[in-house]
């Protein structure tokens, strides 16, 4: 696996994709914000202070996938054909589930978009409902399926249904994954190596800044992570110390970014 919005260098840059062909592109997403008994009822009801509730999210949703590029930096600018938003009132766990569907036709696949679409409605629902419950938490935001593209498809609910059976390679069944670290441009130059593996378990903290000290314990090589000037992905998105860490999961150390 490699970090496509990287190059040789480490450098930060927009995937060309002129030369791909076009085809149908689709993703949803989803995530929730949960909030107190009282707050849910009031936004069922319609008493909220703000008014209708749902259908700001929805309108706000709608145009964040639109502006998707706007936000992130290293997205395409995309003609989207469709946009939905839904959402499900959910009382057994006090919470309102916001779904997105986006699709194309184009040469790039519209998951920040349908990720970036819920992120946005899910934010408006709490500027909506926050005069009445400052405690709400947005969570659980993330990619149910895609469909189309050079990388295939993708199913959440699939690859759950399947992950027993579905290890990395050179993993038995009843293994953990392990955390692959890649190290890229002047770092894999200055430690002499392209990447290494941890085990999930040597992680005292299961995130970035827990696979620096994993490393830095494991080997004194590694002290040159600690420096305030390499930068980490996970996943090819870029990340922060405080960034989770799971099993399975590619992290990548690299220089900053100089140019485009």
């Amino acid at each position: 696996m490699t970090l496509t919005h990287l190059n040789a260098r480490g450098e930060a840059h927009m995937v060309d994709v002129a030369d791909k062909p076009e085809s149908r592109r689709e993703a949803r997403a989803r995530g929730r914000i949960r909030m107190q008994p009282a707050t849910l009822a009031l936004l069922a009801e319609g008493g909220l202070p703000k008014g209708d509730v749902l259908a700001t999210a929805r309108i706000a949703g709608i145009q964040a996938a639109k502006r998707t590029h706007e936000l992130i930096p290293l997205c395409h600018a995309l003609a989207l054909s469709k946009v939905t938003l839904d959402f499900e009132l959910d009382s057994a766990q006090n919470c309102v589930w916001v779904e997105a569907f986006c699709r194309l036709n184009g040469r790039t696949g519209v998951e920040m978009e349908a990720l970036t679409a819920v992120s946005v409605a899910c934010l408006t629902l709490y500027d909506m409902c926050k005069a009445v419950d400052k405690a709400m938490i947005i969570d659980g935001v993330q990619l149910e399926e895609k469909r189309g593209g050079r990388s295939g498809d993708f199913s959440r609910q699939a690859t759950a249904d399947t992950a027993p059976a579905v290890l990395d390679e050179g993993a038995s069944l009843g293994e953990t994954p392990i955390v692959a670290v890649r190290f890229l441009a002047e770092l894999r130059e200055r430690l002499g190596e392209a990447g290494t593996e941890l085990d999930p378990a040597q992680l005292a903290v299961a995130d970035i800044a827990g696979v620096k000290r994993a490393l830095m314990t494991a080997d004194p090589r590694y002290a040159l992570l600690g420096e305030g000037r390499v930068l980490a992905a996970c996943n090819q998105v870029m990340a922060s110390d405080t960034t989770p860490v799971a099993p399975g999961d590619e992290v990548a150390f690299f220089p900053p970014v100089t140019g485009g």
